[in-house]
């Protein structure tokens, strides 16, 4: 079975292909917050403002974080689901959530500003994060939780994300690179 394809994946990694050798030398001077600024940019208006706001917006949002943290060396597993409890973004890995909560940093990419919804799920993480410190939620609009990155096109917390994840890894000791150091 084919799977379908998703226009605002679409969208933005075609945008990525058409600024990747400019992405290539700013990865490569470590301005990480200046390629999620440019790309939300030049992206945003483009799916924000159809119908779906809310989900198109969390699908820029995970295909963002999905490129920012392969060319950012980061270890990461995406969209693994675990006693039956789906997660958006587990650093490192599974294994080191089930060992060692401390060291693992679970991302919530929300497709919803139901505050609702979004309580129920961060009850679901937190049966297998018990280090809520290390749950971390990225929505269209703040809410008021806690551990939030709020992704818009000005005025977004969003563009610190990778450089806040590498710190995390960095103090975790899980990058034996160190690319992301302060």
């Amino acid at each position: 079975m084919e799977e379908k394809t998703n226009p605002v994946k679409e969208f933005l990694f075609n945008h990525i292909k058409k600024s990747e050798k400019k992405y290539h030398k700013l990865f490569s001077e470590t301005k990480l917050e200046e390629i999620i600024n440019d790309i939300l940019k030049n992206c945003f208006s483009k799916i924000s403002s159809t119908k779906d706001k809310e989900e198109k917006i969390a699908t820029l949002a995970t295909g963002i974080l999905h490129y920012m943290l392969t060319n950012s060396l980061i270890t990461s597993q995406r969209k693994i689901i675990h006693k039956d409890i789906e997660m958006d973004i587990v650093i490192p890995d599974l294994k080191t959530l089930e060992n060692d909560p401390k060291r693992t940093l679970i991302i919530y990419i929300s497709n919803t500003l139901d505050k609702t919804k979004i309580k129920e799920k961060l009850i679901q993480l937190q049966k297998i994060q018990p280090e809520t410190k290390n749950i971390w939620i990225v929505l269209a609009k703040n809410l008021g939780f806690k551990n939030t990155y709020v992704i818009q096109q000005n005025n977004s917390n969003f563009s610190k994300i990778i450089f806040d994840i590498g710190q995390f890894v960095n103090v975790q000791g899980q990058n034996k690179l160190k690319i992301l150091r302060a």
